[in-house]
């Protein structure tokens, strides 16, 4: 399968400027800066790129919303969200230890296109080693003279999993409890300081020196319809080995877990979480189901961060719904009351549930519950509150049902 991040994980010095250079790094953005800012969007346009941070959405498209110099003075900034808390996910820690120059250079590369000076890497505060491997990187590009038109700084975060989203990453930098902005106005026309802000995740920015150095059509042509070029899987769980896997878009969820192994030997496949343990599971039926952002959604779930989470038969669901909502009762950040209130009960009920002291109305209580949350709240975190439960129930709904005395 064609790889583009990972395609020289076996260079063992491939965190290196030189060796990174020896490989054709940094030309995307030699190019990118013979470019006019608006060609090097087109061409991102062209490609078919989406956010691979969760939302999906088509990175050009999101640039393009960046207001003109001439309309909108003064500094706009460019911000790399590498704070990956999403339960599940670990690719991104995986690309920035082995090829920071590759998210640096797609840095480079997004500063030019909207006119930023000023760029900053916002890292999980629990990456200390990825810290230092990027700090080293920087210093190198700098040394090397390709941060001449943006600067670039490095900032850590504090553990929060709600920083992970980008208006809650925007007022953490700020300085501010780390609380969701109810959009609109989007960071792209009001993010960092009051400035237009672009905030893209590690794995898209990686993708850009690729599309800059071989045309968007190439990387178009490498995934499915609507969704350029690559997807890297982080795949966790009952699998013969774990790992990330990187795959054409739109690659059946069947041959993504085949390269992993596929399940354990010995069991059955119970269900697969394929984005990280905020997304809906996919049953055994959706097998052929191909990944990329439209089709998966249509299947009434989200490819998300790509934190592919497999169970097998021995894994209980209602153990699962408690594990996942007892995480987002602990990050909820208490702005809005739906998700702060019932995140509480839900990890009440499931363990009630899961000590055997469940009753009828539990059940119907978990459905209400989750109504009374999605939809009511500002930010996705509020929405997974809503959700995950009620999913569960409705997907396995006899091991929920098991849990209630007779």
């Amino acid at each position: 399968m064609t790889k583009i991040l990972t395609k020289h994980f076996d260079e063992p010095k491939l965190h290196e400027l030189e060796t990174y250079k020896r490989l054709g790094g940094y030309e995307g953005l030699k190019k990118a800066l013979t470019m006019a800012p608006a060609d090097v969007t087109a061409e991102v346009v062209k490609s078919n790129l989406r956010g691979l941070g969760g939302a999906g959405f088509p990175v050009g498209g999101k640039w393009g919303t960046v207001p003109p110099l001439d309309k909108v003075p003064g500094p706009r900034y460019v911000v790399v969200n590498a704070d990956e808390s999403e339960p599940g996910c670990f690719k991104d820690r995986v690309l920035l230890t082995r090829a920071p120059h590759q998210m640096i250079e797609g840095l480079l590369i997004a500063a030019h296109a909207i006119g930023a000076k000023e760029t900053f890497i916002f890292v999980r505060g629990e990456y200390q080693d990825q810290y230092d491997i990027i700090e080293k990187a920087i210093a190198e590009a700098e040394d090397a003279g390709y941060t001449k038109h943006a600067k670039i700084m490095l900032m850590r975060g504090a553990g929060a999993y709600i920083s992970g989203l980008d208006t809650a990453l925007l007022e953490t930098m700020e300085g501010k409890k780390a609380w969701p902005r109810q959009p609109p106005p989007f960071p792209t026309v009001v993010g960092l300081m009051g400035k237009p802000t672009v905030v893209n995740n590690v794995e898209t920015l990686s993708m850009l020196p690729f599309i800059l150095r071989e045309g968007g059509d190439a990387f178009a042509k490498i995934g499915s319809p609507k969704n350029g070029g690559t997807v890297v899987f982080s795949i966790s769980g009952h699998v013969a080995n774990p790992g990330i896997y990187e795959v054409p878009m739109g690659t059946k969820l069947r041959d993504v877990l085949a390269l992993a192994g596929g399940v354990r030997a010995g069991h059955t496949l119970k269900c697969v979480i394929p984005g990280g343990t905020s997304m809906p599971p996919l049953l055994e039926k959706d097998l052929d189901l191909a990944l990329d952002f439209d089709a998966i959604r249509a299947a009434g779930t989200f490819l998300g961060a790509g934190g592919m989470i497999v169970l097998d038969e021995t894994a209980d669901a209602v153990a699962v719904a408690h594990n996942i909502e007892r995480f987002l009762a602990h990050e909820s950040c208490g702005q809005c009351t739906p998700c702060r209130e019932g995140a509480f009960w839900n990890e009440e009920i499931l363990e009630r549930l899961l000590d055997g002291q469940g009753t009828p109305e539990d059940l119907p209580n978990i459905t209400r519950i989750g109504e009374n949350i999605t939809g009511k709240v500002i930010c996705a975190l509020g929405d997974t509150v809503g959700v995950v439960a009620r999913n569960y129930l409705s997907k396995f709904p006899d091991d929920f049902k098991k849990r209630i005395p007779s």
